[in-house]
């Protein structure tokens, strides 16, 4: 599976980037690379930026909504027939995971597509295609700010970064692109240092505090609601296992440190997993005794 493009700082672009011809701005969402293709045995390849998930268990926990999301919403049959052979496209997004920006996280989609490359002609698709591409196979595109904005117009320095799609604030920055394949990222101090900011580590006997805090009755209800309206089964263990993965995806920061490693983000957890799950699953008994 082809490597998750790199995206240099606008000031590390390259001269004709900002020099000739024009740009597309996308939002930058505060989240981790994810990038996936489907084999020819059927069955969804997931990765980060670097590496390839070969076994289940390799996937951190905080990806595990955007990983199930991709898996339920990808429509296979669509996508086998615009290929002629399954593994000829990868297709790459963001995994909305908290990095410190407060999304509207009911709203956003766990995963949100960036680009999509093609095998066969060693490539990746127009940009003007890109959104109609994820949305024929059943997910969603990041947003466009701008389009088609002259290059020698745009200056980094003075731009006014517009609201993001996904909170009542604006976005964490922008990405620019051209028909070259040129990009580049132009991100927004006010928003981004916010996500690195330090909270302490909660003691392993304040570790059921944290789970009263975290796993809601506003998120039971919510996983709750969901299984209800997909007709599945409301029980203990299923209702544990999402509550989980959400609070994993929507309280990141809380839970675990972002270490770089490489070119890749690892998940490095900051409270005993194990207790904080056995704390959850106390909450889910009662949760769903209550209802």
């Amino acid at each position: 599976m082809k490597t998750y493009p790199s995206i240099p700082a606008v000031e590390d672009a390259p001269d004709r980037l900002l020099a000739e011809g024009h740009l597309w701005l996308l939002e930058q969402v505060a989240g981790v690379p994810l990038r996936f293709r489907l084999t020819d045995a059927g069955y969804v390849e997931f990765g980060d930026r670097t590496r390839v998930y070969t076994d289940e268990d390799q996937i951190p926990a905080p990806y595990a909504v955007a990983v199930g999301h991709v898996r339920q919403r990808l429509d296979r049959s669509r996508l086998r027939e615009a290929l002629d052979a399954p593994g000829d496209a990868v297709f790459y997004g963001v995994a909305t995971i908290d990095a410190g920006v407060a999304y509207d996280w009911a709203a956003m989609p766990p995963f949100l597509g960036v680009d999509v490359w093609s095998r066969p002609d060693e490539s990746f698709r127009p940009l003007d295609a890109v959104e109609g591409i994820f949305d024929g196979i059943g997910l969603q595109a990041v947003n466009t700010v701008a389009r088609e904005v002259r290059a020698r117009d745009f200056h980094p320095e003075t731009y006014q970064f517009p609201p993001s799609a996904w909170y009542d604030g604006p976005v964490a920055g922008v990405v620019l692109r051209n028909k070259r394949g040129d990009r580049a990222t132009l991100s927004n101090r006010a928003v981004l240092p916010e996500a690195h900011e330090h909270t302490p580590t909660p003691s392993e006997e304040s570790v059921g505090e944290l789970a009263g805090e975290l796993a809601t009755s506003a998120r039971f209800e919510r996983v709750a609601t969901d299984l209800e309206r997909r007709e599945e089964p409301v029980t203990v263990e299923e209702v544990h296992e999402r509550v989980l993965a959400v609070v994993y995806r929507e309280e990141a920061t809380r839970l675990f440190d972002r270490v770089r490693v490489h070119d890749d983000e690892r998940f490095r957890p900051r409270v005993d997993l194990s207790t904080f799950r056995g704390a959850v699953a106390e909450r889910t008994r009662a949760f769903l005794a209550e209802r």
